[in-house]
């Protein structure tokens, strides 16, 4: 539950959410850019979580030192974060091959894939795994079917101190733990 609920706040207003709004905006073929997405987060996602549960195998006190300051950092970064405001563009001619292709690089490095890794090293990696794919998955889908509507309705900004914080809060329990 835990990674289920960080994730989604995580991804809220997140950059790669605002592409896949940006991509569902010019194309009619929903379903094909909603499994090109969720086919690159298991890919992005998967590789953090196996990645998270080898380290904890190998050095466990030293992982969750290491993610404590993480989710700390991610924390105070997206508290501060501003938007650029810049417009983004995409080619959406093929809708599965424009969501696999956008999602898969702005996921790597972004903090849902780290936070994922991380939660793999203290949780079973694939409750972790199945957590984080179904809130992404989720958010996606939201995003795809309903984007129109839920962007007018939420404050991206609230969203993003309430994640920010949740990633503060864990970072110091992880600390705290050890």
């Amino acid at each position: 539950m835990l990674p289920f609920a960080t994730v989604l706040l995580a991804e809220l207003g997140d950059k790669t959410q605002l592409a896949v709004f940006c991509l569902a905006i010019k194309t009619r073929k929903r379903l094909q850019l909603l499994l090109g997405i969720v086919l690159a987060f298991i890919i992005a996602d998967g590789i953090a979580v196996i990645l998270g549960d080898f380290l904890a195998r190998i050095a466990p006190y030293l992982v969750k030192t290491v993610s404590g300051i993480i989710f700390i950092l991610c924390g105070l970064i997206t508290l501060v974060k501003r938007d650029d405001g810049e417009d983004r563009k995409y080619d959406a001619r093929n809708s599965f091959i424009s969501g696999f292709g956008l999602v898969l690089i702005s996921e790597m490095g972004d903090k849902t894939q780290i936070v994922s890794g991380l939660f793999a090293a203290k949780y079973d990696p694939l409750l972790v795994f199945i957590g984080a794919i179904s809130a992404l998955a989720l958010l996606s889908a939201v995003t795809i079917y309903l984007g129109k509507y839920v962007i007018r309705k939420l404050d991206e900004e609230l969203i993003s101190k309430i994640a920010a914080i949740v990633f503060i809060l864990i970072g110091i329990l992880n600390l705290l733990n050890f």
